[in-house]
């Protein structure tokens, strides 16, 4: 048992750590996304940073490597301990791909914030739940224009939103799973929820080129 959570863990952690905004902003900019704007790697810096494009494409793919990493650590899982439940799988690869996502080891372990890995690995393992907290993020986002608001609160309501939209058992590794995700997304954003507190956050669609904390 031990050697297949280590495999989905290792598995879903290297899919999960692949630093696509990172990699689209050098190769298609011939730039260090660390190096401009706040210096994160997610999805909101590549945008605002200039490339509304590379910011679309970089979530996408961060969504995209969470749902394979939580769909090929289940398929793992079934395939070396067919006993163990998939959802058991699932949590294992969804708390390990965003954990892969926060600190990459091909970046020093600084990475981004979670936001749209976390959506791909809960779109796989509670889609209805995943969709109803990326709504919600998106009225935030509209109503204030605080992507780190959105985003805060969209990660808070998944667990709530998964209590009452998932059917089925719930084993506790898979409820765990969901707080641990949400609470990470959250602990990211410490700096951002002190300057929401301050009122100095920026807000979406103001373009930042000089680097500063994320």
């Amino acid at each position: 048992m031990l050697l297949a959570v280590l495999s989905i863990a290792v598995l879903a952690y290297l899919l999960g750590s692949v630093p696509t905004g990172y990699l689209l902003v050098r190769l298609f900019r011939h730039e260090d996304i660390r190096s401009v704007g706040s210096g994160n790697i997610g999805a909101t810096n590549v945008l605002r940073s200039g490339g509304k494009g590379l910011g679309a494409a970089t979530f996408l793919l961060d969504t995209l490597k969470g749902a394979a990493a939580v769909w090929l650590g289940a398929l793992l899982g079934s395939i070396l301990l067919p006993s163990m439940p998939f959802r058991d799988a699932e949590a294992i690869a969804a708390v390990s791909a965003v954990l892969g996502h926060m600190f990459p080891v091909w970046l020093h372990f600084r990475g981004g914030k979670g936001v749209a890995t976390g959506f791909g690995v809960f779109l796989v393992a509670a889609p209805l739940a995943a969709l109803a907290a990326i709504g919600l993020f998106a009225i935030v986002l509209i109503l204030t224009r605080y992507v780190s608001l959105a985003s805060i609160l969209g990660a808070g309501s998944f667990p709530v939103f998964a209590w009452f939209l998932v059917h089925g058992d719930k084993p506790a590794p898979y409820i765990a799973a969901q707080v641990i995700v949400a609470s990470l997304i959250i602990l990211k954003h410490h700096q951002n929820i002190r300057r929401l507190a301050t009122g100095t956050e920026s807000r979406f669609g103001a373009r930042t080129q000089e680097r500063k904390p994320a």
